[in-house]
């Protein structure tokens, strides 16, 4: 699996950043980061296309 890392701020290295990888799922910024794991991760997305979840 290729790492896959989308950042709230392409332009810096300091914001939030989603970054799924083979071991896990990793959301945060510097030592800010919470790791799911692939099946938690992938239920937060069902939530989301669920709409459980949505902008405020």
């Amino acid at each position: 699996m290729d790492t896959i890392k989308v950042t709230l701020c392409p332009a810096c290295g300091g914001c939030p950043s989603v970054e799924i990888a083979e071991d896990g799922v990793a959301i945060g910024e510097d030592r800010n980061i919470v790791r799911l794991t692939h099946a938690e991760w992938n239920d937060l997305v069902a939530r989301v296309k669920r709409g459980e979840l949505h902008e405020v």
